[in-house]
């Protein structure tokens, strides 16, 4: 049983974001993530030259500094509770971990989506969902809608659970700390959702930050994929055809990994995903995803939100399993870190 105390932080952590969620009166550590990343490409912008050559170098310059302070303030903070005390330094890691994940908050903001499409008018589902969505939303449809918070609960299925998950799981295995390595994939993610984008301002300067999301979510984001297709037949849904979309179509977006998750959940729910968008008021073609089996409607966004929970938890219960494997291992003498 040597598993349950590294284990323990991650459970709990997890256990308090179903019940908690992220409430509006805590500050999130993330939002410091982000206004670090601000103020160092601030800086950074006024040390490197305009040229291509310039940005990426400062591009560069940006992801050794946000990697350092994502992982090592909470390293620092867990490195001087435990010089208090162990249990304080285990308490503080499991309120770390917690604020890691975020499966409520990505189920509360989509069911925001789904009430206003329920009970009320068109623009409050549209004003909902842009809350939650980077493409244009002023124009969709009530299906449109629908299905943008779809294709965001399905891809961060991956980013906000099942990839945090492992790098926490990964950390306390190999290095004795969870929440550390949690953060330096949020730091990670985070970076790539602020510079990762391939625009003017961007198109060099945030192009590190984005090689490196797309390197730190290839493993997550292809077992969040192969787990949503078991979660759907846990909830009743259509897994076969949920693992042929995902087989055909995991590959039909510019990201090597935001697909993965979209493909499953739309075979699961057989609908049709992704396709043309517009963004700042350019369409951008974009291939799609699934099969338009029916039309996508507002209790597609409860039946994602249930294929996010399950993957969640059979995620949880893989890296329980790597830590019994750990424990094992080492009392075997094959694994001695």
């Amino acid at each position: 049983m040597s598993w349950i105390l590294p284990f323990l932080p991650i459970a709990a952590g997890f256990a308090a974001d179903l019940a908690f969620g992220d409430p509006a009166w805590l500050y999130h550590p993330v939002r410091l993530i982000g206004k670090a990343i601000e103020v160092c490409e601030r800086g950074i912008r006024c040390a490197f030259s305009n040229s291509a050559g310039g940005q990426l170098l400062g591009g560069g310059l940006l992801v050794i500094c946000i990697l350092l302070f994502s992982f090592g303030l909470p390293w620092a903070l867990l490195w001087m509770a435990g010089r208090i005390s162990p249990w304080l330094s285990l308490l503080l890691e499991c309120i770390l971990c917690y604020q890691i994940l975020a499966i409520k908050s990505l189920r509360d903001e989509s069911m925001k989506v789904y009430n206003a499409l329920k009970h009320k008018t068109l623009d409050d589902a549209r004003q909902a969902v842009a809350m939650i969505v980077g493409r244009d939303t002023q124009n969709l449809s009530a299906e449109q809608v629908a299905k943008a918070a779809v294709e965001t609960v399905a891809e961060n299925t991956s980013d906000g659970t099942v990839a945090p998950l492992l790098f926490m799981a990964l950390g306390s295995i190999c290095f004795g700390c969870a929440a550390p390595f949690g953060f330096l994939y949020k730091g990670i993610n985070t970076m790539d959702s602020m510079v990762g984008y391939k625009n003017d301002r961007y198109l060099y300067f945030g192009r590190a930050a984005a090689r490196l999301d797309d390197l730190a979510n290839w493993i997550p984001a292809r077992l969040a994929g192969r787990l949503m297709i078991a979660a759907a037949a846990l909830a009743g849904l259509d897994a076969k055809h949920a693992a042929k979309v995902f087989a055909r179509d995991r590959r039909n977006h510019a990201s090597p990994n935001s697909a993965q998750t979209e493909a499953a959940c739309a075979g699961a729910l057989n609908v049709q995903l992704a396709g043309n968008a517009y963004y700042f008021g350019k369409l951008y073609e974009k291939p799609t995803i699934g099969d338009a089996l029916r039309p996508v409607e507002y209790e597609d966004i409860i039946r994602a939100c249930r294929l996010l929970y399950i993957t969640a938890a059979l995620c949880l219960l893989l890296c329980a399993a790597a830590f019994i494997a750990a424990a094992i291992l080492r009392q075997t003498g094959v694994m001695t870190v």
